[in-house]
């Protein structure tokens, strides 16, 4: 273990703050392909275009940084929140020296998403809604909302405070795949690299763990993402398309097709694995120039 007592309070300060530096590089350099990926999630038909012209849509709105700082304001609060849980959950499962399996891993990287995510739920209802504006603007519609604070502002006015909450449960529901696909294949890849000799405990083997974690983090929760999406976009101005994530489930594939669930895959990804890669990189980096112990 490092010096620095980074078991102790100044220990898991200096995690919370390294990852929460670590987690806006990444959300800002990968936010537009997020941008494109929620867009093409609200079309809900085969008429709403392919990646490359909703791209094309975005740029010429100018929303492809729509809602950047609610997604900062977010992570600021979810990836700390799951990653350094993560670990205390992880060394807690692994007392007295231990070997901690991958079910023990999937699940402490589950629960440690879903508090993450309900702490962070209004950031990223914000998001989404100021991301679904930028579709308004390209039809001559005005806005929803001016920015955050009137973007909070209204929505609690008209929908109470309670509808910050809005979509929480397909939003924790997709955490916990999202954080038992990307912290335990991350954790288990990367060591496995290294137990295996395939390279050091170095930018190669995070690079080729992120890599992994990725996909396996898109593969298990673009259906919840998709589902997510759709319930946090609904406002109550007007009839609701959907009563509850489980309608919105049945809805979509009823009238979309089972494919539908895994709308907007490949931006998904595309955008996961940048963002992996960019977070784990400098996490790394960032832990091991400040004494701390690789993750």
């Amino acid at each position: 273990m490092a010096a620095g007592g980074e078991g102790g309070r100044r220990g898991t300060l200096a995690k919370v703050s390294l990852s929460s530096v670590s987690a806006a590089a990444a959300e800002a350099a990968t936010y537009p392909i997020d941008a494109v990926k929620t867009r093409l999630q609200l079309h809900r038909s085969g008429g709403g275009g392919g990646v490359i012209r909703v791209a094309g849509e975005l740029v010429r709105d100018g929303g492809l940084y729509r809602g950047l700082s609610p997604a900062v304001l977010r992570h600021l609060m979810y990836t700390p929140l799951r990653i350094v849980g993560y670990e205390h959950l992880r060394s807690s499962l692994a007392g007295g020296g231990r070997e901690v399996g991958l079910v023990e891993k999937a699940l402490a990287g589950g629960v440690s998403g879903i508090a993450a995510q309900v702490v962070a739920s209004p950031a990223d209802l914000i998001k989404i809604r100021m991301q679904a504006d930028s579709r308004r603007l390209s039809q001559g519609i005005q806005p929803r909302y001016s920015g955050v604070a009137d973007a909070f502002m209204k929505i609690v006015q008209a929908e109470g405070f309670r509808g910050l909450w809005k979509g929480v449960v397909p939003n924790a529901q997709r955490a916990f795949l999202v954080n038992m696909g990307e912290l335990t294949c991350y954790d288990q890849a990367k060591h496995a690299i290294i137990h295996k000799k395939i390279c050091d405990d170095n930018l190669y083997a995070h690079t080729l763990a992120s890599v992994a974690s990725g996909l396996s983090a898109t593969t298990l929760s673009c259906p919840a993402d998709v589902i997510k999406t759709r319930m946090m976009n609904q406002g109550k101005e007007g009839k609701a398309l959907y009563r509850n994530s489980y309608d919105c489930l049945i809805k979509t594939i009823r009238h979309e097709g089972v494919s539908a669930l895994w709308k907007g895959f490949l931006p998904t990804w595309a955008r996961l694995g940048p963002w992996q890669f960019v977070f784990w990189v400098s996490y790394e980096k960032l832990r091991q120039a400040s004494g701390i112990s690789s993750f």
